[in-house]
């Protein structure tokens, strides 16, 4: 489940590469070990494509040498180094009979004048092979001279002592011809892995010079990893592309003369348009964010209104309770003062009655105090009448 999941992200990864040029600074984000891990899945590919297509070729070429040995080649044996053939003569194969060019057989002659002879006509083909009874030499258009190669020597490294005709094509029917094949893929997949894998950090490395320097006339401040991981991201398109045309040249061998400009080109303009593309999503983002700025302004001050607006409330809502309870007080001053004024009129009142009820007392007690008075003197008077009465009275009995 887990390989199935990096599978996809691989994948994802991919068509991110070609089709999202704006996901290009996330991917970079994640750091060098994925970058470099992406682009070594990406030379992998590149590399299986490469040794399948050597292990086909090379198949081509071991059933063409097969039917030449089987169908052109006399009988022959190797022993203790030395070739022999049942030829007396030497044995010319033409050149489109065999994969390698014009073969020409001689293992009787040590005539160096005659070597030469054979390597000047070789030569003039621009390839072709000669056996010898000790030694090989080769002959190809893409090397200057020729190379030689002892058998004893090559064959003592590869275990070999001895083989014939029929040994060597029983041996390619069997299963050597298939440990040939494997060795063939694998040898070619490590030697192909590796020196395409230098060749693309190169071409990374070129990119992200190019990419820095983009990135300074954009006015964008990035980091050289960020950029390195970008331009690793970039080839994407051109490494597969370079896939496409190997696996096609397998096939139909043709040459494309500004294969590697355009390879490089179409590398360098998606790093370019990935930071064109960070530098409008900076530039809005940017703008977006002044926006905001501007509406946290706007708020704030809205805010700092509204805060304003509600201190002003609040202060006349004080202002208001302050006059409600001076209000109240004063209220509550004159309710009192007025109670005091009406207790102290009701004192007043009491004391006016108090007073008025002494006073009337005082009149009453006055009034009982002459009637007393008039009554004892009418008691004195009636007392002073009646003494003269009395007075009065002996002096009529005496009379």
């Amino acid at each position: 489940m887990k390989e199935e999941v990096l599978k996809v992200r691989f994948l994802k990864r991919i068509w991110y590469s070609i089709t999202k040029l704006e996901k290009y600074p996330d991917m970079a984000a994640e750091g060098l070990r994925k970058a470099l891990g992406y682009l070594a899945k990406l030379v992998m590919i590149i590399t299986i494509v490469i040794s399948i297509g050597s292990l086909y070729q090379t198949h081509v070429l071991v059933q063409k040498c097969i039917r030449c040995v089987e169908n052109d080649f006399p009988d022959f044996k190797y022993k203790d180094g030395i070739l022999a053939i049942s030829s007396e003569n030497e044995v010319r194969i033409d050149a489109d009979k065999t994969p390698l060019g014009k073969v020409i057989i001689d293992t009787n002659t040590e005539d160096e004048q005659k070597i030469n002879q054979y390597i000047e006509e070789i030569t003039n083909d621009e390839q072709g092979i000669i056996i010898l009874k000790n030694r090989l030499i080769i002959k190809n258009e893409k090397i200057v001279g020729t190379i030689s190669y002892n058998f004893k020597e090559t064959f003592e490294q590869m275990g070999i002592g001895e083989f014939d005709k029929q040994g060597i094509l029983a041996y390619v029917d069997g299963s050597g011809l298939m440990r040939l094949y494997s060795s063939t893929f694998f040898t070619v997949f490590i030697y192909s892995f590796i020196m395409y894998f230098l060749t693309t950090i190169s071409n990374v490395v070129l990119l992200s010079v190019f990419g820095l320097i983009a990135t300074l006339l954009a006015k964008i401040k990035m980091r050289y990893v960020a950029v390195f991981n970008m331009s690793i991201y970039s080839l994407t398109l051109s490494v597969l592309l370079n896939t496409l045309y190997i696996g096609v040249n397998i096939f139909v061998p043709f040459d494309m003369e500004y294969f590697q400009v355009m390879y490089v080109a179409v590398a360098a303009i998606y790093l370019v348009a990935a930071i064109l593309i960070l530098k409008s999503d900076f530039v809005k983002k940017q703008a977006e964010l002044e926006k905001i700025t501007e509406a946290e302004k706007i708020i704030k001050q809205e805010q700092e209104e509204k805060e304003e607006e509600n201190k002003e409330k609040e202060d006349e809502k004080k202002e208001e309770k302050e006059e409600s309870k001076e209000e109240e007080n004063k209220e509550e001053k004159e309710n009192k003062e007025e109670k005091e004024d009406e207790k102290k009129e009701e004192n007043k009142e009491e004391k006016q009655e108090e007073k008025k009820e002494k006073k009337e007392k005082g009149k009453k007690e006055k009034k009982s105090k002459n009637k007393k008075e008039t009554k004892k003197d009418n008691s004195e008077e009636e007392k002073e009448e009646d003494n003269i009465n009395l007075e009065d009275e002996p002096e009529g009995s005496n009379a």
